[in-house]
């Protein structure tokens, strides 16, 4: 069918308005090579940076200026609506510095990049090689994030990231304000001071006019954490065990995650103080000025889940409280540093809690006995290792008279060992009988075979306490003493092959040096035992120092320096009290006159006997039942 003139006509004009329309809409070249470089930038984006149901920041680092209105609404405005303004710019540093730290913030987030501890160094040891010591960073990975997930009109998903955007910073003294600026003139807000003296930065966020612009529902603002802790010390088995988040309820103790496993804390209803990653001896925390509304806190611990550098993930989704009125800010401090007790517990909000000096009766010794004590002789002592040896020796007077009656004890087991033989011979055939008669002469002399084990008992208390308090008191980190060049970790000597069981590839001398005195303490106090009951008991107290030679191999050095002093200074107790204070006639003759004393009935000694007795009696029956 062919068409009429008119209509040729019609369909002419037409193709001419569209192609007039193309050319007076086409975008200028520069907008164009604009427009290829974001592309560009989106494409090198990898897989794993995108997040579930939601497209990735554009990374173009062009400056907002750049950019028209028109094409910043086109290629932002559904990512981050009214914070298409900050959607695109060119990361730069800001350092704060006082005499402590130096604090590197980055215009891309408002966020710390890195945190440096001048006071602190990181030791990395290399096979083959002497050690090297590092700056000491915190909050450094490049894979950490902290970042506010701000829910805002016209954007799919949980909403803008802060993580996303560009801030601009502004450096007054002391502090730096980073604005990520809105349509209409509102702002959101961070601004970190940092004062002389203090690893405490105080960290405000302001909204400012976006009360039109977000949408929120419940009224709160989640924050983002994700720390990649990194190893920082030379033993980072011994350090991932000492590392974890903790927090603190408004109204509960400090509480905290697994610090071995994989571990998930849910507080829908458990408002929160503060929340902290802390490592064995540093700890980047977050303390509120009023509190956190809700939280979930992980801790992941999976080797396998983790680089081969990092030591722990610690992720925190924090809820904040923030109304819709026109300006609404939080108030919150961070504290980036050490974990000094005395500094931490001047916080307040029992922040000290996350050094591990442990919650049960030790780690009340630990905080309020051993750490005040320790502090006082290290005001006069200018070596750490020289205190741990002035602590031994103190301990070891406090206990000596429990000592001297130990060693009393076992000096009267000595003078009625030839009783005993006598009582042996005579009962060869009867075992029983002749344990019910060697309590009974125990009891006739006044003597116990269990006399010598009270010291021992209550020094346990003081032995558990120092397992938890070198490892966790940043005090002995990397002092040196002897061949030791940090009390706070093993002290290898001597490289092993890896293959060799429980040793972890290296020989501490200190442990080794314990061992070997255990035994020799051992073999001088069991000469006059009587192991015949239990012969067993004879090999074990020689084989108990070489399986507990794993264990302290690769512990704090300042705990294996302790007990090989306690062996060096229990010995020499021992010779000394022996040889010249207990006079060995005197205490037979002393024997003897308990001897003819009359004796009270019951008693340890009595009621043992009695059970004895029931037992011969019970053996006895079975046998009858089996003629």
């Amino acid at each position: 069918m062919e068409m009429d003139r008119t209509s040729i006509v019609g369909i002419v004009l037409i193709m001419l308005l569209f192609l007039a329309w193309q050319y007076v809409a086409a975008p200028s070249a520069a907008e164009i090579e604009m427009e290829q470089r974001y592309q560009d930038s989106i494409a090198a984006l990898s897989e794993a940076e995108l997040r579930a149901g939601e497209q990735p920041a554009p990374q173009a680092d062009v400056p907002p200026t750049e950019l028209s209105d028109s094409l910043r609404k086109v290629q932002f405005g559904g990512r981050f609506g009214a914070f298409a303004a900050s959607a695109v710019g060119t990361a730069e540093d800001v350092i704060l510095e006082n005499d402590l730290m130096k604090v590197t913030f980055s215009t891309k987030g408002g966020t710390i990049r890195q945190a440096e501890l001048k006071n602190y160094a990181k030791v990395v040891e290399r096979r083959g090689e002497e050690e090297i010591r590092l700056p000491l960073l915190l909050l450094e990975d490049e894979k950490n994030k902290f970042e506010y997930v701000i829910p805002v009109n016209g954007v799919a998903g949980d909403g803008v990231r802060t993580s996303d955007l560009y801030f601009t910073p502004t450096v007054e003294g002391n502090s730096v304000m980073l604005r990520a600026p809105v349509e209409g003139g509102g702002y959101f807000e961070q601004r970190y001071t940092l004062e002389d003296g203090s690893y405490l930065i105080d960290y405000d966020i302001r909204f400012e006019g976006l009360n039109t612009v977000m949408a929120n529902t419940d009224g709160t603002v989640r924050l983002h954490w994700e720390n990649h802790l990194d190893k920082i010390e030379k033993n980072s088995q011994y350090e991932a065990s000492y590392s974890t988040l903790y927090y603190k309820p408004v109204d509960d103790d400090t509480d905290y995650c697994s610090c071995t496993s994989d571990d998930t804390e849910t507080l829908d209803d458990q408002p929160l103080k503060w929340v902290a990653g802390s490592q064995q001896f540093f700890t980047s925390a977050l303390i509120a000025d009023d509190r956190f509304s809700s939280a979930v806190l992980t801790t992941v611990a999976d080797e396998d889940k983790l680089n081969d550098d990092e030591l722990k993930l610690l992720v925190s989704d924090l809820n904040l409280p923030i109304g819709s009125s026109a300006s609404e800010t939080f108030g919150m401090s961070f504290y980036v540093g050490p974990n000094e007790f005395e500094r931490l517990r001047a916080i307040g909000y029992d922040l000290s809690d996350v050094v591990s000096f442990g919650s049960s009766i030790f780690g009340t010794i630990n905080r309020w006995v051993i750490r005040p004590l320790f502090n006082f002789l290290s005001g006069f002592i200018g070596n750490m290792g020289i205190a741990i040896l002035v602590l031994t020796l103190l301990v070891k007077m406090l206990v000596y008279p429990l000592t001297y009656k130990m060693l009393v004890s076992n000096q009267k087991m000595q003078v009625l060992k030839p009783e005993i033989e006598k009582l042996k011979a005579k009962h060869k055939d009867d075992s029983q009988t002749a344990q019910v008669e060697t309590m009974k002469l125990y009891q006739e002399y006044g003597a116990s075979p269990l006399g010598g084990c009270l010291p021992m008992v209550l020094q346990m208390p003081i032995w558990f306490a120092l397992y938890r308090f070198f490892p966790a008191s940043i005090t002995f980190r990397q002092e040196n003493f002897l061949w030791a060049n940090d009390l706070s970790t093993y002290d290898s000597i001597m490289r092993l092959p890896e293959w060799i069981p429980f040793m972890q590839g290296h020989l501490s001398l200190f442990a080794v040096l314990w061992a070997i005195t255990t035994v020799i303490y051992a073999y001088y106090n069991s000469r006059h035992m009587d192991y015949s009951a239990q012969p067993m008991m004879k090999y074990f107290q020689y084989i108990m120092p070489i399986m507990f030679l794993g264990f302290f191999n690769s512990f704090a050095a300042g705990l294996t320096c302790y007990l090989f002093f306690s062996n060096v200074f229990n010995i020499a107790q021992t010779l000394i009290t022996k040889n010249f204070i207990i006079d060995e006639d005197k205490l037979r003759a002393k024997l003897d006159a308990n001897k003819k004393k009359p004796k009270k009935k019951g008693g340890f000694s009595a009621r043992l006997q009695e059970a004895l007795k029931e037992q011969q009696r019970q053996q006895a029956a079975a046998q009858s039942k089996k003629k």
